[in-house]
């Protein structure tokens, strides 16, 4: 009898480390989230990792739809005022009560210097509090889709900022930390327990969130991998339970695993080059006292000179679509029939340099990461390959986005890669962020090349406030047109999303390439 409570004691134990095991996912990314603080970084990965701690007053459903968040309901009482009711009984991590006062705060918050989420606010005319539970917000114009503009504006805690020294937006730009790059008090279903940057980030379940936790996960680990072949293996080796991206080349590989399997999916990022044309002496080129780039003629040339095609099958392999606009299918104003690309022609583009007055071609150095986007400097690499063939020298630089982010943010470049998923789902993000004329506001704040065409800037504005979908619609394209034939940008591809998941984990897998931590559930052993 002793020997049989012997094993059910055991079984018990095991059962026990079974359980714990399965309530602990270990996910794995080929970079880090650069800091915790939700304002510093409008990049897609830092915004899903802290997405998972703090919360917008409108979140998104499995379908990308709107859902409330910390506000309950939302109404225009006039055609520039949005009223928002706010969640009660919400408690910050460290406790405090969110209010109004929260929300006010974080607005402003992302307006100051420093903050990389400007231009989802710069058109707020003001935030008001009208109670401790409600909050109106005023717009310059009427703003028909700002609850899906403020989605990814996470609020902060007044309180907390305020005691830790951290009112203000770290400034990746400039290399500036506070208590808010490392430590993290939201509102958000996960609480962050240890910061390791580009080592180990771990999370925990908030056991006094407000909403529903679908999935199982008590603990996430969040690891950066940036070696292909190492993240591979730790998947493979059953190490990490998920990894993001999958090289292309490995996708075969890790579906033929016993243990793994690669999730594929159109995602919603548009991955172009981008070029300096404000400044009036390029920077880090060899043509002294102009700008090449300022010329229409010299943007088409590298436009004409980049075999896409060939991007899509050797460096791709397939897991990519050419593009000839900044966004792709799903965004709200994508039209399909103008989706067609300059025809890849070396002899055009030679004849368009040597017009502008490059017959030999000139030299300039391309800024790019190496551990963003999928395959990024292979990318790079084989455009500075195509670009050769018409005479222009790439210098490549290719480096981390620890270091890559900062420098391009602060416009120091000449030549660049970028990807872009508009957060709002809606072409206007993508127009006000990356071709918008750049104001101190937050307009163009990602336009780092700096392209200007007033009509382009007209219509934004027009879009912004337009109700009328047909005609709305309509203004989108004009203004796709007009910067098409400016040839404002070098628009390459949409990737495609490749997650490698252990066949024990179910998740929702997000055509915004967010990971959302409440929605992942890790299943028993021999479930």
């Amino acid at each position: 009898m002793k020997f049989k409570t012997h094993l059910i004691a055991a079984a018990a134990l095991c059962a026990a480390a079974v359980s714990v095991q399965a309530q602990t996912v270990r996910i794995a990314n080929q970079g880090d989230s650069l800091s915790m603080d939700p304002h510093s970084l409008n990049e897609s990965l830092q915004l899903s990792v802290t997405g998972n701690v703090y919360e917008a007053l409108v979140g998104r459903n499995k379908d990308l739809s709107v859902a409330p968040g910390l506000a309950t309901s939302w109404k225009q009482t006039s055609p520039t005022v949005w009223r928002f009711e706010l969640r009660k009984g919400v408690l910050f991590h460290d406790g405090t009560p969110f209010t109004a006062d929260d929300v006010v705060f974080s607005f402003a918050r992302t307006q100051v210097d420093g903050s990389d989420m400007k231009s989802y606010t710069n058109d707020f005319k003001e935030v008001r509090k009208i109670n401790d539970h409600t909050v109106e917000i005023e717009t310059k114009a009427p703003f028909p889709i700002l609850p899906d503009v403020i989605s990814l504006v996470y609020i902060m805690s007044k309180k907390w900022c305020e005691t830790n020294q951290a009112t203000r937006p770290v400034d990746r730009r400039k290399g500036v930390e506070n208590a808010a790059s490392f430590r993290a008090n939201g509102t958000g279903p996960y609480r962050l327990r240890e910061r390791q940057p580009n080592v180990r980030t771990t999370f925990i379940r908030n056991g006094a969130y407000w909403g529903k936790i679908d999935g199982n996960v008590q603990e996430v680990v969040f690891t950066p991998i940036g070696n292909d072949a190492t993240r591979v293996a730790a998947l493979l080796s059953g190490e990490i339970d998920v990894m993001e991206p999958v090289p292309v080349q490995d996708i075969d590989k890790v579906n033929g695993s016993a243990n793994a399997k690669v999730l594929v999916a159109p995602e919603l990022r548009t991955i172009f080059l981008g070029m300096d044309q404000k400044r009036d002496e390029l920077l880090y080129s060899s043509v002294k006292g102009k700008n090449p780039f300022k010329d229409k003629r010299v943007r088409q040339a590298f436009y004409q000179a980049i075999d896409i095609e060939g991007i899509q099958k050797t460096v791709m392999r397939g897991a990519s679509k050419p593009t000839a606009l900044m966004v792709g299918p799903g965004i709200n104003g994508f039209v399909a029939d103008m989706n067609k690309r300059l025809p890849f022609d070396p002899e055009a583009s030679k004849k368009l340099l040597a017009d502008a007055g490059y017959p030999q071609g000139f030299e300039v150095t391309m800024n790019c990461p190496n551990d963003r986007y999928v395959n990024d400097a292979r990318i790079c690499q084989t455009v500075a390959a195509n670009l050769a063939r018409v005479g222009v020298k790439i210098n490549l630089a290719a480096e981390t986005k620890g270091t890559y982010f900062p420098k391009i943010l602060r416009r120091d470049t000449s030549f660049y890669l970028l990807g872009w998923t508009p957060g709002t789902y809606d072409a206007h993000n993508a127009l006000n962020a990356l071709m918008a004329c750049v104001d101190d506001k937050g307009a163009g704040q990602f336009n780092l090349g700096a392209y200007c065409n007033p009509e382009v800037d007209k219509l934004t504005r027009a879009i912004q406030s337009e109700t009328d979908k047909p005609k709305r619609n309509k203004m989108i394209v004009d203004a796709f047109k007009a910067h098409a034939d400016d040839v404002g940008h070098l628009p390459l591809h949409q990737q495609s999303l490749a997650w490698g998941v252990q066949k024990n984990v179910d998740l929702v897998q997000l055509a915004d390439n967010f990971m959302p931590f409440k929605w992942i559930s890790v299943k028993k052993s021999g479930a």
